[in-house]
This record gives C-alpha cells, structure tokens and sequence, in this order.
C-alpha cells in the first residue's frame, strides 16, 4: 500500500527483501495513520441514537417473533434446498476475500522491492490502497464479530433447537458462537466495501450478501436475530473504513457537502504495464 512521494519512504536497492518489505509495511501503516484532511459526513447524534434504538428493537422483536419459528420451518424445507445452501453458505467465509487480497498484496510488496520507475510504483500504490481498503474492510468488522459472538455465547440453532434464550457466555466454543453471525458480517461489509468502490457492482453483491444472510437460516447455523446483527456490524464497519481512507484523500474523494466518492483507479492494462515497466538504468 505504499508508493514513492506521498505514500511513504521508497525501499532502496541496497536493501535485503525483507528490510524492503519491512520498509513499505511501515510506510503503508504511515500513511493509513496520517491526519485528516477534512471531515466526512456522518450521522448526527441524534440519529445515530435513534438507529440505535430502532436496531436494538427490531432485533429483539425478531429474537421473540422469528427466531424460534425459524427454526421449526428450516426442518421442513426440501432436502435438495438444504444441500444447495449448505454448498453456498460457504462462499460467505471471510477467507474468499481476505486470502486472495492477502497474496495479491503479498505479490505486490515484491513486485515494488524490484527497480521500477516513479510512474509505475504509483499505479502500483493505487491499486495496493484499493485492495488494502477492502482487506480492511472485510477483515476489521469481521475480527471484532469473531471476538463479540465468543464473549456473547449465544448458542446455534442445531445445538439447542428452537430455544432461542440459550447462552454460555465466556465459553469461546464454536457451537456458542451464533450472535451475531461471522458469514453476514462478512458478507455485509464486502457489500459496502465493494459497493463504494464500485457502485455499478452494488445490486450483484445486495444479492450475494441476502443471500449468505438466508443461507445461515436455512442450514440451521443461524437465527435470523444473529443474521441481522451480524449485517448491521458488518455495514457500519465498512462504512467507517471507507471514512477513514476517505478523511485522509485515500481511494475516496470528498465533495463538498461530505458525500464520498471514489477516486478513479488504474485500469487492469495500466496495472500490467506498470508491472511490466523498466527503466532504462535498471
């Protein structure tokens, strides 16, 4: 995620690999950590209390009125649909993302210890802080509903049946580990988070994230309280994600009246060229 100029400290070529992939790491956590550059628009107080409350709410109503019944019709659906669901609900696991972004920063890292030019490590820069925004994105909110849901204990579906006030709070065992849900909060921010970078892409993931949102109801893992909770963490992680990266002119721009946008980004052919660029010394 790092560059020459304004995205930090370029590795030099006398520099081992490893001192130069130290060396963009610490540059990359740098300029993630640089000062605002002005504010983003947020929700004010009173609405973000009022959105609080109004969550809090639908959740428990739906804890009383839904979950249980759930339940009892997810053993009633067809087979077939069970085994399909349970086939997909897999493409909810946060690794789908956060693995292949993990390597292709990896493969960029090394890519930039190489001797390129200005213009190259730039385009290079841009489209590593892309990927970097979803990693973190996707990664963050799903690292503290992996925390949360532990220390919450609420217990699965298959493991209590329509008991749906089961808890072990504390026990860190994976069968006590329903709310919120891991596959929505992930499915969810990856929503967002490709969304804003690509808003013609929204209504393709509104469907995946529904879907891995269902899917956990289907195959029993979830209630529908934990599916919901885990959506409403997995959004409002990656939207403050997407406010920090836009606060500091990374990725996002921000119009006057504090909307985000995005930036524009290098294209897949400028991305080949720079990797395939010398220059003329090396």
């Amino acid at each position: 995620m790092s560059a020459a100029g304004d995205f930090g400290e370029r590795p030099t070529a006398t520099q081992s690999w490893l001192r130069k992939t130290e060396t963009l790491v610490r540059a990359s956590i740098a300029t993630l950590r640089r000062p605002s550059r002005g504010p983003v628009a947020w929700w004010s107080q009173r609405r973000l209390f009022v959105l609080t409350v109004f969550a809090i709410a639908a959740l428990l109503a739906t804890m009383v009125l839904f979950d249980a019944w759930s339940v009892r019709s997810a053993r009633g659906l067809p087979h077939g649909l069970i085994v399909a669901m349970r086939e997909f609900t897999d493409l909810g696991k946060s690794g789908w993302f956060l693995w292949p972004i993990g390597a292709m920063l990896l493969a960029l890292a090394a890519i930039d210890n190489l001797t390129l030019t200005r213009l190259s490590r730039g385009v290079l820069a841009a489209f590593a802080l892309r990927l970097g925004f979803v990693f973190l994105a996707i990664g963050l909110p799903g690292l503290f509903v992996t925390v949360i849901k532990r220390l919450i204990g609420r217990a699965r579906p298959f493991v209590r049946g329509d008991d749906v006030w089961a808890y072990v709070p504390f026990s860190w065992h994976p069968a006590y580990a329903s709310f919120p849900s891991g596959h929505a909060t992930t499915a969810f921010a990856a929503l967002v988070a490709i969304g804003a970078l690509f808003p013609q892409a929204r209504a393709l993931m509104w469907i995946y994230a529904v879907l891995i949102g269902l899917s956990r109801v289907v195959v029993t893992a979830h209630h529908p309280s934990d599916v919901i909770a885990g959506a409403i963490f997995g959004a409002i992680g990656g939207l403050l994600v997407r406010n920090w990266f836009a606060a500091r002119r990374l990725v996002f721009a921000v119009r006057t009246d504090g909307s985000v946008r995005p930036m524009p980004g290098p294209s897949i052919w400028r991305i080949i060229k720079a990797v395939a660029r010398r220059p003329l010394s090396a």
